[in-house]
Formats: structure tokens, sequence, C-alpha cells
């Protein structure tokens, strides 16, 4: 039986992250876009958030955080 995609909260440290609320995945902070667990490779430990790839983790680090980043 496939277990349901559920929403994981984590604590994002340097150079791992810890999970606090068990899940299968997290939301890319500037895209939106969901990252499956075993996918994610780039987050801010400063910013306590998740990216999808190298291009989101570069925009979210100039702009001082997703929530500075004009959609």
């Amino acid at each position: 039986m496939l277990k349901p995609a559920t929403p994981a909260h984590l604590i994002y440290e340097t150079p791992e992250f810890e999970v606090v609320i068990p899940g299968t995945y997290v939301l890319c902070a500037v895209s939106g876009e969901r990252i499956d667990l075993d996918n994610l490779k780039y987050w801010s430990a400063e910013f306590q958030e998740a990216y999808r790839g190298a291009e989101e983790s570069a925009a979210a680090f100039l702009a001082g955080g997703a929530k500075n980043i004009r959609k």
C-alpha cells in the first residue's frame, strides 16, 4: 500500500535538516513546487527555506530570502 503524500515540517541546519513532523515532501519557497524529501538538496539554514534547485536557491540568497522575490 502506498503512503499518502503529506507535507513534512523540517528544521534546516547545516549540513543537514531535522524532521520535526514526518511527511513525504516540502514546498519550494520560491516556486511553490513540491520537493520529495528524497530529492531535497537545496535549503537555507538562515532563512529556513527549501528550494527546488540551484537557480531558486541562488535567487533566494541574492534577495535575502524567498519572501523578498517579486513574483
